[in-house]
């Protein structure tokens, strides 16, 4: 192999050198994003039926529409929403499955029931992947322009522009209603001439048309027969003419003698205001695989080039890309600052300037070749590839560092002194170098058979470290030799003597524990390995845990909800007083506030809507104190409004895999009322719990109603039926839209509508005039009963069965000690046996991926004893190690709770990856013994003190380079912090457990003799 490394010495530069241009530019191709791609097992169907009962709604369309897509191939659980004339329906397939194929089966799905449904009824299908919230929100304000202007001048110009935009998959406007155009009819003139307001109607109707007529072929050219009625302006409209049919006989009356016509807005239940002022608001959504940074920065460019009026102000109110620079740069900086610390302790160790530079060229490199790796894959630079770049940091230095440590100690001890003889010493630690890789690598193996978010996020982290530490293999056991062996000089070996006074006292020092400790060894791994095990098992009983890592992300959303059936603009005085308590709040740079819509879309009622608070950078309260603060205050000065405060991307995750809340108790049940007494009692019972907050019951009421019943033998006496009364009755209150005109490339509505003096008031419908078709009038209440039904409840079902389910947020409190305290609430309230209680929320998916990562934990010990024995072949030095495995993992849990870390998805990756990292100490040690040799306690004491160094080296670096990510010191750092605690307390046990408590174990055992 020295023969062969010698010979082929240039083509391994070059491939070197193409290695690292080639990473360099796929580097700057790589897409940045804030999370990897994930594709999450969830369809939402959005079903529009206009308006009508929730009941009616439930029997006519949902539960047909939910019987339909539970026969869809995959569906592991379906779970419906109804509200008023609107509906969500949410499936849920098996992670893995084909989401592409899933949505095209659900669309064929409700398209083959479509005919079945009431006539109207609409749906839109979209799969729940991030692009559904937005990567740049911006918010349009004038003080000159009114909405519908600025709603034009977002449609028309910016939208356009904003669409082109590479990597965008749509932008959405919201606020300023369309303008239409709005026909007051006077039921007065109606009745003289004996037409109802569906005459106006249909005659507005007919008369907006263009047919084509055929072709004709003229001298040389071919015409296009068009027949044209179209009415371009409000004058033409006037004109209609419209035919009436009275006593009298038949009369011909034009539009104008029946109603007058004037500019409008789409009526909409819907406020949407920025930084206190009336706004219209454009969400920029990012494509699967775009580039958020990218896709910011072109979206500011093309809006300064737009030369938008000098009276709108843009103001962006959600900046992704600031979270998304935010993680990268704290990524990239604790990678400069943990290689920084990395060179130093080189430095403290063998006092050699080349070493260092060796290292640091050594670690650029490796990093390029791992980003053109990547790139082929499909990733991007997100927040688990730079994540794993970080903690491969201190790996691929420490391969470096034990490679070059061993040379020169050759070089020390003499035996190295020329190219060859360096080389040699370099192959010695082939096989080390080799199994300690492998150890590290095997343990991200299991992560290809886990699924949910912990898979699908930590997957992209195991490829990153991997493929960083196979480069990292290549280049310690190809290149470092090479440069070591000519550059290194006799006088780096006489530098490191210097270091030695420092490696004396260490040495000493583990001599004179190595003497207590092997004096009685037995004795002394009892008790330090009982120390371990007694420290950890306490830990995990008092350890916190939770989910995902919690991070600042420098804005929050607040959803609020009003008193059910609020009008619009009664909650938009309550919200009004939110915007006060946000606005004062020093740390709020800016906010948005939408009301009768939200953020992510879905069903809202007109009562209910979110904020977006975007906080300043720089020093401020931690994100947690500002959202308490404006908690408290909310619930202290606004009692009329129910808040869910939330950081976005939990919102966002929760949205994607279920249930938003981190708490869900579900109650099934057949009685209505037996389910709403239970889920209130549970409601009040969780309020009691200490750390639990914003706590909803989960008795949605949608409002009141205005119900109209037709008496069938007054209005038969009358000459009218109940859809001709019901088609009067819509155009007259709710109105109708007739036709649309245009206006250069937009259509605007024509709607014919009674006057408001007719329906401002609830008491006024029972005078609504009707006419009959031989044009009599009738009052609406002669021909129904006229009352106001309270009480409108949304529907919820799952997999068919109703339930109710009761939510929670949490305030300074973990969600696990949460959930026990939780469900010893629910179990003692002792709630009717009609009643099936279950738990969701974010709850359930924490106890799925716990489980996977347990697996994962089980299987990476499982291959790293596999791993052992085979480089070994020893079954007493394999189950040694283990046990010493085991002991940091304790140590571990101990850090995580000293540290006030939850246990989370992050921190038990830490803790597999702590398995196979402490691997990598025992493989070096126990590789220390010769071949052949018997595991004496001579033998035990020479591979210690030859180990001490690189052992203490590896442990430093290792410890030293996540530290800048283990403190959190920057924003975006969070999702990180539980993984690098993890990894450095178990790294901080792993010295003395591997140099003493080892060694000890090793002696309880009958003289072994290893076949390595």
């Amino acid at each position: 192999m020295t023969a062969l490394l010698e010979r082929h010495s240039r083509s391994i530069w070059l491939a070197v050198l193409l290695l690292a241009l080639g990473g360099m530019l796929a580097a700057r191709s790589m897409p940045v994003s804030l999370f990897p791609h994930i594709d999450y097992p969830r369809v939402v169907v959005a079903i529009e039926a206009g308006d009508r009962d929730a009941a009616q709604m439930a029997a006519e369309i949902s539960r047909p529409v939910e019987v339909a897509l539970r026969s869809v191939p995959g569906v592991t659980r379906v779970r419906s929403t109804t509200s008023r004339g609107t509906a969500d329906v949410a499936l849920n397939f098996a992670w893995g499955e084909d989401m592409v194929s899933a949505t095209l089966a659900t669309q064929g799905a409700l398209a083959t029931l479509l005919p079945d449904l009431p006539v109207g009824t609409r749906f839109d299908v979209r799969r729940s992947d991030p692009t559904i919230f937005p990567v740049l929100g911006i918010a349009l304000t004038s003080p000159s322009l009114d909405q519908q202007a600025l709603r034009q001048l977002a449609e028309l110009k910016i939208r356009p522009a904003l669409t082109a935009v590479q990597g965008v998959a749509a932008v959405d406007v919201l606020g300023g209603t369309p303008r239409e155009l709005a026909v007051d009819v006077d039921p007065a003139r109606l009745r003289t001439f004996g037409l109802s307001i569906t005459d106006v109607a249909d005659a507005l109707t007919k008369s907006n048309a263009i047919r084509g007529a055929g072709r004709i072929e003229d001298r040389h050219r071919l015409y296009l027969v068009l027949v044209q009625n179209t009415p371009t302006s409000a004058a033409d409209l006037l004109t209609t003419p419209i035919r009436a049919a009275t006593g009298n006989g038949a009369a011909l009356v034009t539009l104008r003698q029946v109603a007058t016509v004037r500019p409008a807005a789409e009526p909409a239940y819907v406020r949407i205001a920025s930084d206190g002022r009336s706004a219209v608001l454009i969400n920029i959504r990012q494509a699967l695989s775009g580039d958020t940074v990218a896709i910011v920065r072109a979206v500011d460019a093309r809006l300064r080039a737009l030369g938008l009026p000098a009276t709108v102000t843009v103001t962006p109110f959600y900046d992704q890309s600031e979270l998304v620079t935010g993680a990268a740069n704290a990524v990239r900086d604790a990678i400069l600052l943990g290689a920084i610390l990395a060179g130093l302790v080189l430095f403290l160790f063998l006092r050699s300037g080349r070493l260092m530079l060796i290292t640091g060229l050594m670690l650029p490199a490796v990093l390029a070749g791992t980003c053109l790796l990547l790139y082929p894959l499909g990733l991007s630079f997100n927040m688990m590839t730079l994540g794993g770049m970080a903690a491969a940091v201190g790996l691929v230095v420490d391969d470096a560092v034990v490679m070059l440590e061993h040379i020169m100690r050759r070089m020390q001890e003499g035996v190295a002194p020329d190219v060859e003889s360096r080389l040699e010493a370099a192959a010695e630690m082939g096989r080390p170098l080799v199994g300690s890789t492998l150890a590290t690598i095997v343990v991200f193996l299991p992560l290809s058979f886990i699924s949910g978010v912990s898979g699908g996020f930590f997957k992209a982290l195991a490829i990153t470290i991997v493929t960083a530490l196979t480069l990292s293999l290549l280049f310690s056991r190809f290149v470092i030799p090479l440069i070591a062996a000519r550059w290194l000089r006799q006088s780096d070996a006489e530098a490191a003597e210097k270091a030695d006074r420092f490696m004396h006292r260490l040495e000493r020092g583990y001599v004179r524990a190595g003497n207590r400790f092997f004096g009685r060894p037995g004795l002394a791994a009892a008790i330090m390995g009982g120390m371990f095990l007694i420290a950890g098992t306490l830990s995990w009983y008092q350890l916190p845990s939770g989910f995902m890592p919690v991070m600042d992300e420098g804005g929050f959303v607040l959803d609020y909800t009003a008193r059910p059936g609020a009008s619009l603009a009664d909650t938009d005085r309550l919200v009004q007083q939110v915007e006060a308590i946000v606005s004062a709040t020093p740390e709020v740079a800016s906010y948005s506030r939408r009301l009768g819509v939200q953020l992510g879309g879905g069903l809202t009622e007109a009562d209910e809507g979110d904020f977006f608070v975007r906080l300043k950078d720089g020093s401020r309260r931690p994100i947690d104190a500002v959202m308490a603060d404006i908690r408290q205050q909310v619930e202290a000065k606004v009692p009329g409004l129910q808040v869910e405060l939330v950081q976005l991307m939990e919102d966002l995750i929760g949205d994607l895999t279920a249930v938003p809340q981190p708490i869900e108790v579900k109650l099934f049940g057949d009685d209505s009322a037996t389910l709403e007494t239970s889920a209130g009692r549970v409601g009040k019972a969780l309020a009691n719990i200490p750390g639990v907050v914003e706590i909803v019951d989960g008795l949605r009421v949608t409002g009141d109603a205005i119900s109209v019943k037709i008496d069938h033998g007054l209005a038969a006496q009358q000459g009218l039926e109940p859809d001709q009364i019901a088609s009067q009755i819509e155009a007259l209150v709710g109105g109708s839209v007739a036709t649309h005109i245009r206006f250069g490339e937009q259509l605007v509505a024509v709607r014919v509508r009674g006057a408001q003096d007719l329906r401002s008031r609830a008491n006024q419908i029972a005078n609504l005039p009707l006419t009959a078709p031989d044009g009599h009038g009738v009052r609406l209440g002669s021909i129904a009963q006229v009352g106001i039904d309270g009480g409108q409840k949304q529907l919820t079902r799952e997999d068919l069965a109703p339930f109710i389910a009761v939510t929670a947020r949490l305030e300074g409190r973990d969600l696990g000690s949460a959930m026990q305290a939780v469900q010893a609430k629910v179990g003692g309230l002792h709630l009717p046996g009609s009643v099936r209680v279950d738990y969701g929320g974010l709850y359930a998916e924490q106890q799925k991926s716990f489980a996977d990562m347990a697996m994962v934990f089980a299987a990476a010990l499982l291959l790293s004893a596999l791993l052992l024995t085979y480089l070994f072949e020893n079954l007493a030095w394999t189950v040694s190690a283990i046990a010493t495995v085991l002991l940091a993992a304790g140590a571990v849990l101990l850090g995580l709770w000293i540290t006030g870390t939850e246990l989370n998805i992050s921190g038990l990756m830490g803790l597999t990856m702590v398995v196979g990292m402490v691997t990598e100490l025992v493989i070096f040690y126990l590789a220390e013994i010769e071949g052949g040799a018997t595991a004496t306690l001579a033998a035990l004491r020479e591979a210690g003190s030859k180990r001490l160094r690189p052992i203490l080296m590896s442990a430093l670096i290792a410890i030293l380079t996540l530290s800048p990510l283990a403190l959190g010191l920057s924003r975006g750092a969070g999702l990180q912090q539980p993984l690098a605690t993890a990894i450095i307390f178990g790294l901080i046990a792993a010295v003395p457990l591997v140099l003493l408590f080892l060694p000890a174990l090793l002696l309880c055992w009958p003289a072994t003799r290893t076949k390595a």
